[in-house]
C-alpha cells in the first residue's frame, strides 16, 4: 500500500476560501504556541481531543490511521471557523496560546457515530478514519468524547512502502515505541508545526489537497540523517513535554516537506 489517498475531509466550511483570510489563519499558526502557559485551575487546562476509529473486526492500517490523524489536527487549526470571527476561534486560540496538548482516544460502532456530532474535522485515508475536535478545557470535555477509552488498543506496524515524493513525510521515531494513540498526538503536533513553517502559498496548496501526508517509521539508521535535516532548517521536529510514555524533550516526529 502506498502513502494513501485522502478520501475525504469532512467540513462545513464554505467551499470558497479567501486567500487573505487563509493568510491570517496561517500567520496565527506560524506564531507558535504556548506563550500563556497553563492556567492555575487544572480543569481549565486546554487540550485538543482526537478520536481514532478502530473497529474490532477490521482495524485500519496503522500508517493510514496516523496520516488521517495528522491531517485532521492541522485541518482544525486552519479551518475558517478557527479564524478571525469564526465560531471556533475563541476555543482554538485559548488552546493554541496555552501549552499545546492533544489526547487521542479510540472508538467503534455507535461511539464513533456519536463522536461525529461533536465540533471537529474528520479525515479518511484508505478507509482509516480519525477526527480532531475543537480544543477546550479538560474539565469540560463533551461526554460523548470523555467516555471513550484513551488506551488499551494498539495496531501492528505495517509496511506501506516508499512515500509519495509529492507528499510531506512525518517520520516517527521508531526507537520510542509509542502506542498508536501517542503517535497520533505526535503526528498531529508535527502537521501543525510543518504547516506553520511553510510559506503561506505552500501551506494553502497543502490545504487545497486536504493536508495529505505520509507517515513512516524511522529506524536508528535513518533517524540521525533526519535530525541533521532539522539542524539545517529543512525539516521541523516535535519535542515532547514528557507527560506520557516518553521522556521530556524526546524528539518524537520529524516532518519533512514534500520533495516534489
Amino acid at each position: 500500500m502506498g502513502s494513501g489517498e485522502l478520501s475525504g475531509v469532512e467540513t462545513e466550511a464554505p467551499a470558497r476560501d479567501d486567500a487573505a483570510e487563509f493568510a491570517l489563519r496561517h500567520a496565527e499558526l506560524a506564531r507558535g504556541y504556548g506563550g500563556n502557559g497553563d492556567p492555575d485551575d487544572p480543569a481549565m487546562v486546554q487540550a485538543m481531543q482526537m478520536v481514532l476509529h478502530i473497529p474490532k473486526a477490521d482495524p485500519p492500517a496503522r500508517s493510514a490511521l496516523l496520516e488521517a490523524a495528522a491531517a485532521a489536527a492541522v485541518a482544525v487549526c486552519l479551518d475558517p471557523r478557527s479564524g478571525p470571527g469564526g465560531e471556533w476561534e475563541p476555543r482554538y486560540l485559548a488552546w493554541k496560546r496555552s501549552r499545546i496538548r492533544k489526547v487521542a482516544r479510540r472508538a467503534r460502532g455507535a461511539q464513533w457515530i456519536a463522536a461525529g456530532a461533536v465540533d471537529g474535522v474528520t479525515v479518511e485515508v484508505d478507509g482509516a478514519q480519525a477526527r480532531a475536535f475543537v480544543p477546550g478545557p479538560v474539565g469540560a470535555i463533551d461526554q460523548r468524547i470523555r467516555k471513550l477509552q484513551i488506551g488499551g488498543t494498539d495496531l501492528d506496524h505495517d509496511e506501506p512502502g516508499p512515500p509519495d515524493p509529492e507528499l510531506p513525510v512525518l517520520w516517527v521515531n521508531a526507537a520510542l515505541e509509542m502506542s498508536v494513540g501517542k503517535a497520533a498526538a505526535q503526528v498531529g503536533h508535527a502537521s501543525m508545526l510543518l504547516a506553520g513553517a511553510l510559506p503561506v502559498a505552500a501551506a494553502a496548496d497543502w490545504a487545497a489537497h486536504g493536508f495529505r501526508c505520509a507517515v513512516r517509521d524511522a529506524d536508528e539508521r535513518l533517524w540521525p540523517a533526519l535530525v541533521a535535516e532539522v539542524a539545517a532548517g529543512r525539516a521541523v521536529a516535535v519535542r515532547d513535554a514528557g507527560f506520557t510514555e516518553v521522556a521530556p524533550g524526546s524528539m518524537t516526529v520529524i516532518a519533512v516537506p514534500a520533495r516534489a
